[in-house]
Protein backbone atom coordinates (compact mmCIF):
# COMPACT_ATOMS: atom_id res chain seq x y z
CA UNK A 1 0.00 0.00 0.00
CA UNK A 2 2.84 2.42 0.78
CA UNK A 3 5.28 1.37 -1.95
CA UNK A 4 4.83 4.42 -4.17
CA UNK A 5 5.12 6.75 -1.19
CA UNK A 6 8.56 5.35 -0.36
CA UNK A 7 10.14 6.14 -3.75
CA UNK A 8 11.52 9.48 -2.55
CA UNK A 9 9.51 11.82 -4.79
CA UNK A 10 10.87 15.34 -5.00
CA UNK A 11 10.28 18.66 -6.79
CA UNK A 12 13.16 21.02 -7.47
CA UNK A 13 12.98 24.55 -6.09
CA UNK A 14 12.52 26.39 -9.43
CA UNK A 15 9.71 24.05 -10.52
CA UNK A 16 7.96 24.54 -7.18
CA UNK A 17 8.30 28.31 -7.28
CA UNK A 18 6.87 28.37 -10.82
CA UNK A 19 3.72 26.45 -9.88
CA UNK A 20 3.04 27.57 -6.32
CA UNK A 21 1.51 31.04 -6.99
CA UNK A 22 -1.06 29.74 -9.51
CA UNK A 23 -1.99 26.83 -7.23
CA UNK A 24 -2.51 29.16 -4.28
CA UNK A 25 -4.70 31.47 -6.35
CA UNK A 26 -6.79 28.58 -7.66
CA UNK A 27 -7.31 27.16 -4.17
CA UNK A 28 -8.37 30.56 -2.86
CA UNK A 29 -10.85 30.96 -5.74
CA UNK A 30 -12.29 27.50 -5.05
CA UNK A 31 -12.56 28.31 -1.35
CA UNK A 32 -14.62 31.42 -2.07
CA UNK A 33 -16.77 29.54 -4.56
CA UNK A 34 -17.47 27.02 -1.78
CA UNK A 35 -18.33 29.83 0.64
CA UNK A 36 -20.61 31.59 -1.84
CA UNK A 37 -22.43 28.39 -2.83
CA UNK A 38 -22.89 27.30 0.79
CA UNK A 39 -24.30 23.89 -0.14
CA UNK A 40 -21.70 21.56 1.33
CA UNK A 41 -18.82 21.42 3.79
CA UNK A 42 -15.28 20.15 3.26
CA UNK A 43 -13.41 18.04 5.82
CA UNK A 44 -9.70 17.46 5.27
CA UNK A 45 -8.31 14.62 7.40
CA UNK A 46 -4.58 14.79 8.20
CA UNK A 47 -3.05 11.56 9.52
CA UNK A 48 0.16 9.64 9.09
CA UNK A 49 3.69 8.87 10.21
CA UNK A 50 5.44 11.24 12.64
CA UNK A 51 7.94 13.46 10.88
CA UNK A 52 6.18 13.24 7.50
CA UNK A 53 5.14 16.91 7.42
CA UNK A 54 1.58 16.82 8.73
CA UNK A 55 1.89 19.95 10.85
CA UNK A 56 3.75 21.88 8.15
CA UNK A 57 1.00 21.00 5.65
CA UNK A 58 -1.75 22.19 7.99
CA UNK A 59 0.09 25.50 8.42
CA UNK A 60 0.58 25.76 4.65
CA UNK A 61 -3.13 25.30 3.91
CA UNK A 62 -3.95 28.10 6.33
CA UNK A 63 -1.32 30.27 4.63
CA UNK A 64 -2.48 29.55 1.10
CA UNK A 65 -6.19 30.03 1.73
CA UNK A 66 -8.27 32.45 3.80
CA UNK A 67 -7.87 31.19 7.40
CA UNK A 68 -11.11 32.91 8.42
CA UNK A 69 -13.02 30.20 6.58
CA UNK A 70 -10.87 27.26 7.65
CA UNK A 71 -11.54 25.63 11.01
CA UNK A 72 -8.43 23.73 12.13
CA UNK A 73 -8.64 21.26 15.00
CA UNK A 74 -5.84 19.05 16.33
CA UNK A 75 -6.66 16.05 18.49
CA UNK A 76 -4.57 14.12 20.98
CA UNK A 77 -5.60 11.47 23.47
CA UNK A 78 -8.96 12.43 25.03
CA UNK A 79 -8.73 14.72 28.03
CA UNK A 80 -10.31 13.73 31.34
CA UNK A 81 -13.30 15.92 30.47
CA UNK A 82 -13.65 14.48 26.94
CA UNK A 83 -13.47 10.94 28.33
CA UNK A 84 -16.74 11.63 30.15
CA UNK A 85 -18.56 11.71 26.78
CA UNK A 86 -19.03 9.23 23.92
CA UNK A 87 -15.83 8.80 21.87
CA UNK A 88 -17.17 10.59 18.77
CA UNK A 89 -18.58 13.56 20.71
CA UNK A 90 -15.48 15.74 20.34
CA UNK A 91 -15.31 15.13 16.59
CA UNK A 92 -18.98 15.98 16.05
CA UNK A 93 -18.38 19.28 17.85
CA UNK A 94 -15.61 20.11 15.38
CA UNK A 95 -17.50 19.52 12.12
CA UNK A 96 -17.51 22.60 9.84
CA UNK A 97 -20.80 24.07 8.56
CA UNK A 98 -21.72 24.29 4.88
CA UNK A 99 -19.44 26.66 3.01
CA UNK A 100 -16.46 26.09 5.32
CA UNK A 101 -13.37 23.86 5.32
CA UNK A 102 -12.46 21.88 8.42
CA UNK A 103 -8.91 20.56 8.76
CA UNK A 104 -8.85 17.80 11.37
CA UNK A 105 -5.35 16.78 12.47
CA UNK A 106 -5.06 13.31 14.12
CA UNK A 107 -8.81 12.73 13.97
CA UNK A 108 -11.04 9.69 14.55
CA UNK A 109 -8.39 7.37 13.07
CA UNK A 110 -5.56 8.29 15.42
CA UNK A 111 -6.65 6.72 18.69
CA UNK A 112 -7.86 3.34 17.33
CA UNK A 113 -4.60 2.87 15.39
CA UNK A 114 -2.37 3.89 18.30
CA UNK A 115 -4.22 1.67 20.77
CA UNK A 116 -3.81 -1.32 18.48
CA UNK A 117 -0.12 -0.58 17.86
CA UNK A 118 0.50 -0.34 21.61
CA UNK A 119 -1.61 -3.48 22.18
CA UNK A 120 -4.03 -1.75 24.54
CA UNK A 121 -6.87 -2.96 22.30
CA UNK A 122 -7.53 -6.21 20.49
CA UNK A 123 -7.82 -6.74 16.75
CA UNK A 124 -11.57 -7.21 17.09
CA UNK A 125 -11.85 -3.83 18.82
CA UNK A 126 -9.95 -2.14 15.98
CA UNK A 127 -12.22 -3.78 13.42
CA UNK A 128 -15.29 -2.64 15.37
CA UNK A 129 -14.01 0.94 15.50
CA UNK A 130 -13.19 0.92 11.78
CA UNK A 131 -16.68 -0.34 11.02
CA UNK A 132 -18.11 2.57 13.03
CA UNK A 133 -15.87 4.97 11.11
CA UNK A 134 -17.02 3.60 7.75
CA UNK A 135 -20.65 4.16 8.69
CA UNK A 136 -19.88 7.60 10.13
CA UNK A 137 -18.08 8.73 6.98
CA UNK A 138 -20.81 7.33 4.74
CA UNK A 139 -23.29 9.42 6.72
CA UNK A 140 -21.12 12.55 6.32
CA UNK A 141 -20.99 12.07 2.55
CA UNK A 142 -24.76 11.71 2.39
CA UNK A 143 -25.09 14.87 4.48
CA UNK A 144 -23.27 16.91 1.82
CA UNK A 145 -19.73 16.73 3.20
CA UNK A 146 -16.72 16.41 0.90
CA UNK A 147 -14.17 14.18 2.66
CA UNK A 148 -10.54 14.50 1.57
CA UNK A 149 -8.33 12.06 3.50
CA UNK A 150 -4.52 12.38 3.47
CA UNK A 151 -2.10 9.85 4.96
CA UNK A 152 1.44 11.24 5.20
CA UNK A 153 4.05 8.52 4.88
CA UNK A 154 7.77 8.04 5.40
CA UNK A 155 9.87 4.89 5.21
CA UNK A 156 11.49 3.80 8.45
CA UNK A 157 14.90 4.98 7.25
CA UNK A 158 13.50 8.31 6.10
CA UNK A 159 11.81 8.88 9.44
CA UNK A 160 15.07 8.22 11.27
CA UNK A 161 16.92 10.68 9.01
CA UNK A 162 14.20 13.26 9.58
CA UNK A 163 14.49 12.96 13.36
CA UNK A 164 18.31 13.20 13.19
CA UNK A 165 18.14 16.32 11.03
CA UNK A 166 15.71 18.02 13.40
CA UNK A 167 17.86 17.14 16.42
CA UNK A 168 20.99 18.69 14.88
CA UNK A 169 19.36 22.11 14.54
CA UNK A 170 19.00 23.92 17.92
CA UNK A 171 15.93 25.69 16.55
CA UNK A 172 14.06 22.43 15.82
CA UNK A 173 15.56 20.07 18.39
CA UNK A 174 12.54 20.47 20.63
CA UNK A 175 10.32 18.87 18.01
CA UNK A 176 11.83 15.41 18.57
CA UNK A 177 10.91 13.81 21.88
CA UNK A 178 11.57 10.53 23.64
CA UNK A 179 8.06 9.53 22.66
CA UNK A 180 8.99 10.00 18.97
CA UNK A 181 11.94 7.63 19.29
CA UNK A 182 9.86 5.14 21.22
CA UNK A 183 7.25 5.22 18.46
CA UNK A 184 10.00 4.84 15.88
CA UNK A 185 10.92 1.53 17.51
CA UNK A 186 7.32 0.42 16.82
CA UNK A 187 7.43 1.63 13.20
CA UNK A 188 6.89 -1.76 11.56
CA UNK A 189 3.86 -2.52 13.67
CA UNK A 190 2.46 0.99 13.12
CA UNK A 191 2.88 0.58 9.36
CA UNK A 192 1.03 -2.75 9.35
CA UNK A 193 -1.89 -1.52 11.50
CA UNK A 194 -2.18 1.68 9.44
CA UNK A 195 -2.25 -0.32 6.21
CA UNK A 196 -5.11 -2.43 7.56
CA UNK A 197 -7.03 0.68 8.64
CA UNK A 198 -6.54 2.44 5.30
CA UNK A 199 -7.53 -0.58 3.22
CA UNK A 200 -10.62 -1.05 5.34
CA UNK A 201 -11.82 2.57 5.16
CA UNK A 202 -10.87 3.70 1.66
CA UNK A 203 -14.11 3.95 -0.32
CA UNK A 204 -15.25 5.47 -3.57
CA UNK A 205 -16.80 8.43 -1.74
CA UNK A 206 -13.97 8.84 0.78
CA UNK A 207 -10.71 7.39 -0.59
CA UNK A 208 -7.34 7.72 1.10
CA UNK A 209 -4.60 9.72 -0.63
CA UNK A 210 -1.11 8.62 0.46
CA UNK A 211 1.44 11.44 0.48
CA UNK A 212 5.18 10.89 0.22
CA UNK A 213 6.35 13.18 3.02
CA UNK A 214 10.09 13.04 2.35
CA UNK A 215 10.24 16.25 0.28
CA UNK A 216 8.47 19.44 1.38
CA UNK A 217 7.98 20.79 -2.16
CA UNK A 218 6.51 17.57 -3.50
CA UNK A 219 4.30 17.21 -0.42
CA UNK A 220 2.90 20.72 -0.74
CA UNK A 221 2.10 20.43 -4.46
CA UNK A 222 0.61 16.95 -4.04
CA UNK A 223 -1.77 18.04 -1.28
CA UNK A 224 -2.62 21.34 -2.97
CA UNK A 225 -3.42 19.73 -6.31
CA UNK A 226 -5.46 16.93 -4.73
CA UNK A 227 -7.52 19.33 -2.63
CA UNK A 228 -8.09 21.65 -5.59
CA UNK A 229 -9.22 18.79 -7.83
CA UNK A 230 -11.62 17.49 -5.17
CA UNK A 231 -13.06 20.98 -4.56
CA UNK A 232 -13.54 21.74 -8.23
CA UNK A 233 -15.20 18.40 -8.90
CA UNK A 234 -17.65 18.78 -6.02
CA UNK A 235 -18.43 22.41 -6.89
CA UNK A 236 -19.16 21.41 -10.47
CA UNK A 237 -21.44 18.61 -9.29
CA UNK A 238 -23.25 20.97 -6.90
CA UNK A 239 -23.93 23.46 -9.67
CA UNK A 240 -25.45 20.64 -11.74
CA UNK A 241 -27.71 19.83 -8.76
CA UNK A 242 -26.10 16.41 -8.53
CA UNK A 243 -26.76 14.43 -5.36
CA UNK A 244 -25.06 11.19 -4.25
CA UNK A 245 -26.97 7.96 -4.83
CA UNK A 246 -28.82 7.07 -1.65
CA UNK A 247 -30.46 3.75 -0.94
CA UNK A 248 -32.06 1.95 1.98
CA UNK A 249 -33.95 -1.28 2.53
CA UNK A 250 -37.61 -0.96 1.44
CA UNK A 251 -40.40 -0.77 3.99
CA UNK A 252 -42.91 -3.62 4.17
CA UNK A 253 -46.24 -2.99 2.44
CA UNK A 254 -49.36 -2.28 4.51
CA UNK A 255 -51.62 -5.25 3.76
CA UNK A 256 -54.15 -4.86 6.58
CA UNK A 257 -55.03 -2.26 9.20
CA UNK A 258 -53.50 -4.03 12.22
CA UNK A 259 -50.65 -2.00 13.76
CA UNK A 260 -48.70 -1.57 16.98
CA UNK A 261 -50.27 1.71 18.04
CA UNK A 262 -53.91 0.82 17.48
CA UNK A 263 -53.40 -2.49 19.29
CA UNK A 264 -52.75 -0.65 22.57
CA UNK A 265 -55.69 -0.57 24.98
CA UNK A 266 -56.59 2.18 27.43
CA UNK A 267 -55.21 1.69 30.94
CA UNK A 268 -56.62 3.65 33.89
CA UNK A 269 -55.32 4.37 37.38
CA UNK A 270 -57.13 5.86 40.36
CA UNK A 271 -55.90 8.97 42.14
CA UNK A 272 -55.06 7.24 45.40
CA UNK A 273 -52.99 4.54 43.74
CA UNK A 274 -51.30 7.15 41.55
CA UNK A 275 -50.25 9.33 44.49
CA UNK A 276 -48.80 6.35 46.34
CA UNK A 277 -46.88 4.99 43.33
CA UNK A 278 -45.68 8.43 42.23
CA UNK A 279 -43.90 9.06 45.52
CA UNK A 280 -42.50 5.53 45.59
CA UNK A 281 -40.99 5.62 42.10
CA UNK A 282 -39.73 9.19 42.37
CA UNK A 283 -37.87 8.19 45.52
CA UNK A 284 -36.60 5.07 43.80
CA UNK A 285 -35.29 7.14 40.87
CA UNK A 286 -33.69 9.69 43.19
CA UNK A 287 -31.73 6.98 45.00
CA UNK A 288 -30.63 5.30 41.77
CA UNK A 289 -29.19 8.50 40.30
CA UNK A 290 -27.31 9.18 43.54
CA UNK A 291 -25.60 5.78 43.63
CA UNK A 292 -21.80 5.87 43.18
CA UNK A 293 -22.19 3.44 40.26
CA UNK A 294 -24.23 6.04 38.34
CA UNK A 295 -21.17 8.28 38.15
CA UNK A 296 -19.84 5.86 35.54
CA UNK A 297 -23.07 5.94 33.54
CA UNK A 298 -25.43 8.53 32.10
CA UNK A 299 -29.16 8.55 31.38
CA UNK A 300 -30.73 9.60 28.07
CA UNK A 301 -34.52 9.84 28.07
CA UNK A 302 -36.38 10.26 24.78
CA UNK A 303 -40.02 11.34 24.70
CA UNK A 304 -42.05 11.12 21.51
CA UNK A 305 -45.80 11.02 20.99
CA UNK A 306 -48.75 12.62 19.29
CA UNK A 307 -49.55 16.22 20.19
CA UNK A 308 -51.08 16.54 23.68
CA UNK A 309 -49.96 13.02 24.65
CA UNK A 310 -48.54 14.23 27.97
CA UNK A 311 -44.79 14.37 27.31
CA UNK A 312 -44.28 17.58 29.27
CA UNK A 313 -46.19 16.34 32.29
CA UNK A 314 -44.18 13.12 32.38
CA UNK A 315 -40.90 15.04 32.15
CA UNK A 316 -41.91 17.29 35.05
CA UNK A 317 -42.59 14.25 37.29
CA UNK A 318 -39.15 12.87 36.46
CA UNK A 319 -37.29 16.13 37.02
CA UNK A 320 -39.00 16.49 40.41
CA UNK A 321 -37.05 13.42 41.54
CA UNK A 322 -33.65 14.67 40.36
CA UNK A 323 -31.06 17.14 41.59
CA UNK A 324 -31.41 20.27 39.42
CA UNK A 325 -27.62 20.24 38.89
CA UNK A 326 -27.82 16.74 37.47
CA UNK A 327 -30.22 17.02 34.52
CA UNK A 328 -31.05 19.02 31.40
CA UNK A 329 -34.30 19.16 29.45
CA UNK A 330 -33.79 19.66 25.71
CA UNK A 331 -36.93 20.69 23.79
CA UNK A 332 -36.57 20.03 20.07
CA UNK A 333 -38.18 22.32 17.50
CA UNK A 334 -37.51 23.04 13.84
CA UNK A 335 -33.75 23.30 13.14
CA UNK A 336 -32.12 26.71 13.11
CA UNK A 337 -30.04 28.03 10.21
CA UNK A 338 -26.90 27.02 12.09
CA UNK A 339 -28.22 23.50 12.56
CA UNK A 340 -29.30 23.15 8.93
CA UNK A 341 -25.69 23.84 7.89
CA UNK A 342 -24.54 20.69 9.69
CA UNK A 343 -25.23 16.94 9.39
CA UNK A 344 -28.67 16.11 10.80
CA UNK A 345 -27.49 14.45 14.03
CA UNK A 346 -25.06 17.25 14.91
CA UNK A 347 -27.55 19.19 16.99
CA UNK A 348 -28.30 16.11 19.10
CA UNK A 349 -24.67 15.15 19.61
CA UNK A 350 -24.21 18.62 21.13
CA UNK A 351 -26.45 17.58 24.01
CA UNK A 352 -24.95 14.15 24.69
CA UNK A 353 -24.56 13.92 28.49
CA UNK A 354 -21.33 13.34 30.33
CA UNK A 355 -21.12 10.55 32.90
CA UNK A 356 -23.26 11.00 35.97
CA UNK A 357 -25.76 13.26 34.16
CA UNK A 358 -29.30 12.98 32.79
CA UNK A 359 -30.66 14.55 29.62
CA UNK A 360 -34.35 14.48 28.67
CA UNK A 361 -35.33 15.10 25.05
CA UNK A 362 -38.83 16.50 24.53
CA UNK A 363 -39.00 15.24 20.96
CA UNK A 364 -35.74 14.11 19.45
CA UNK A 365 -33.73 12.85 16.47
CA UNK A 366 -36.77 10.79 15.52
CA UNK A 367 -38.28 13.88 13.95
CA UNK A 368 -36.59 12.89 10.70
CA UNK A 369 -38.57 9.64 10.43
CA UNK A 370 -41.78 11.18 11.81
CA UNK A 371 -42.67 14.81 11.04
CA UNK A 372 -40.05 15.29 8.31
CA UNK A 373 -41.15 12.08 6.63
CA UNK A 374 -44.88 12.76 6.84
CA UNK A 375 -44.72 16.45 5.97
CA UNK A 376 -42.18 16.01 3.18
CA UNK A 377 -39.51 18.20 4.80
CA UNK A 378 -36.79 15.81 3.60
CA UNK A 379 -36.47 13.34 0.76
CA UNK A 380 -37.51 9.71 1.07
CA UNK A 381 -33.85 8.71 0.69
CA UNK A 382 -32.94 10.93 3.67
CA UNK A 383 -35.49 9.55 6.09
CA UNK A 384 -35.00 5.98 4.90
CA UNK A 385 -31.28 6.05 5.66
CA UNK A 386 -31.94 7.79 8.98
CA UNK A 387 -33.04 4.55 10.66
CA UNK A 388 -29.55 3.06 10.44
CA UNK A 389 -27.87 6.36 11.34
CA UNK A 390 -30.07 6.72 14.43
CA UNK A 391 -29.25 3.17 15.52
CA UNK A 392 -25.54 3.94 15.12
CA UNK A 393 -25.94 7.13 17.17
CA UNK A 394 -27.68 5.30 19.99
CA UNK A 395 -25.10 2.50 19.86
CA UNK A 396 -22.40 5.13 20.39
CA UNK A 397 -24.26 6.52 23.40
CA UNK A 398 -24.72 3.06 24.92
CA UNK A 399 -21.09 2.16 24.22
CA UNK A 400 -20.05 5.20 26.26
CA UNK A 401 -22.10 4.05 29.25
CA UNK A 402 -25.43 5.76 28.59
CA UNK A 403 -28.71 4.09 29.49
CA UNK A 404 -31.03 5.06 26.63
CA UNK A 405 -34.73 4.85 27.45
CA UNK A 406 -37.22 5.77 24.69
CA UNK A 407 -40.95 6.35 25.14
CA UNK A 408 -43.74 6.65 22.63
CA UNK A 409 -46.78 8.12 24.39
CA UNK A 410 -49.79 6.77 22.54
CA UNK A 411 -52.99 8.77 22.85
CA UNK A 412 -56.20 7.99 20.98
CA UNK A 413 -57.65 10.34 18.41
CA UNK A 414 -60.78 11.04 20.48
CA UNK A 415 -58.75 11.65 23.63
CA UNK A 416 -56.47 14.03 21.75
CA UNK A 417 -59.47 16.01 20.51
CA UNK A 418 -60.79 16.32 24.07
CA UNK A 419 -57.41 17.59 25.28
CA UNK A 420 -57.18 20.10 22.45
CA UNK A 421 -60.56 21.56 23.37
CA UNK A 422 -59.63 21.65 27.05
CA UNK A 423 -56.41 23.52 26.25
CA UNK A 424 -58.26 26.12 24.20
CA UNK A 425 -60.66 26.69 27.08
CA UNK A 426 -57.92 27.32 29.68
CA UNK A 427 -56.10 30.68 29.40
CA UNK A 428 -52.83 29.34 30.86
CA UNK A 429 -52.75 26.45 28.36
CA UNK A 430 -54.05 28.19 25.26
CA UNK A 431 -50.49 29.03 24.11
CA UNK A 432 -49.84 25.31 23.59
CA UNK A 433 -52.30 25.14 20.71
CA UNK A 434 -51.24 26.07 17.18
CA UNK A 435 -52.68 25.70 13.72
CA UNK A 436 -50.18 22.88 13.11
CA UNK A 437 -51.74 20.84 15.92
CA UNK A 438 -55.10 20.84 14.17
CA UNK A 439 -53.54 20.27 10.75
CA UNK A 440 -51.51 17.29 11.99
CA UNK A 441 -54.73 15.51 12.98
CA UNK A 442 -55.60 15.34 9.28
CA UNK A 443 -52.46 13.21 8.76
CA UNK A 444 -53.19 10.91 11.69
CA UNK A 445 -53.01 7.67 9.71
CA UNK A 446 -49.75 8.73 8.05
CA UNK A 447 -48.20 9.47 11.45
CA UNK A 448 -49.35 6.11 12.84
CA UNK A 449 -47.71 4.30 9.93
CA UNK A 450 -44.52 6.28 10.44
CA UNK A 451 -44.49 5.47 14.16
CA UNK A 452 -44.92 1.75 13.52
CA UNK A 453 -42.05 1.76 10.99
CA UNK A 454 -39.92 3.71 13.47
CA UNK A 455 -40.47 1.22 16.27
CA UNK A 456 -39.84 -1.78 14.02
CA UNK A 457 -36.57 -0.35 12.72
CA UNK A 458 -35.09 1.33 15.79
CA UNK A 459 -36.17 -0.76 18.77
CA UNK A 460 -32.89 -2.50 19.59
CA UNK A 461 -31.68 -4.69 22.44
CA UNK A 462 -29.71 -1.81 23.98
CA UNK A 463 -32.23 0.94 23.23
CA UNK A 464 -35.74 -0.55 22.99
CA UNK A 465 -38.92 1.46 22.62
CA UNK A 466 -41.48 1.48 25.42
CA UNK A 467 -45.02 2.08 24.15
CA UNK A 468 -47.03 3.93 26.78
CA UNK A 469 -50.82 3.83 26.90
CA UNK A 470 -51.28 7.56 27.55
CA UNK A 471 -55.06 8.12 27.43
CA UNK A 472 -54.86 8.20 31.22
CA UNK A 473 -52.06 10.57 32.24
CA UNK A 474 -51.68 9.10 35.70
CA UNK A 475 -51.16 5.58 34.40
CA UNK A 476 -48.70 6.85 31.75
CA UNK A 477 -46.55 8.75 34.25
CA UNK A 478 -46.24 5.76 36.55
CA UNK A 479 -45.37 3.40 33.70
CA UNK A 480 -42.66 5.79 32.53
CA UNK A 481 -41.13 6.21 36.00
CA UNK A 482 -41.25 2.46 36.64
CA UNK A 483 -39.58 1.70 33.30
CA UNK A 484 -36.77 4.18 33.92
CA UNK A 485 -36.10 2.71 37.36
CA UNK A 486 -36.09 -0.86 36.03
CA UNK A 487 -33.67 0.01 33.22
CA UNK A 488 -31.36 1.85 35.60
CA UNK A 489 -31.39 -0.95 38.16
CA UNK A 490 -30.45 -3.48 35.47
CA UNK A 491 -27.61 -1.27 34.25
CA UNK A 492 -26.18 -0.52 37.70
CA UNK A 493 -26.03 -4.11 38.94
Amino acid sequence: MFESAELGHSVAGPAYEAEEPALRAALLDAQYDLLELGQFAVIVLINGIDGAGKGETVNLLNEWMDPRHIETCAFDAPTADESEYPAMWRFWRSLPPHGKIGVLFNNWYHQPIVERVERTSRRAELERRLDEIRRFEAMLVRENVLLVKFWFHLSKAAQKRRFRTLEKDPGTRWRVTRRDWRDHALYDRYRDVAAQALRSTSSGDAPWLIVDGSDANFRALFVGRALLEALRGRLQAARRKWVPRRTAAPLPPAVDTVNLIDSLRRQDMGREEYDELLGRHQGRLALLTRQPAFRRRSLVLVFEGMDAAGKGGAIRRISAALDARQYRIVPIAAPTEEERAQPYLWRFWRHAPRRGKVVMFDRSWYGRVLVERVEGYCSEADWMRAYAEINDFEDDLVGAGAVVVKFWLAVGKDEQLARFKAREAEPHKRFKMTADDWRNRERWDDYVRAVCDMVDRTSTADAPWTLVEADDKQYARIKILRTICERLEAALR
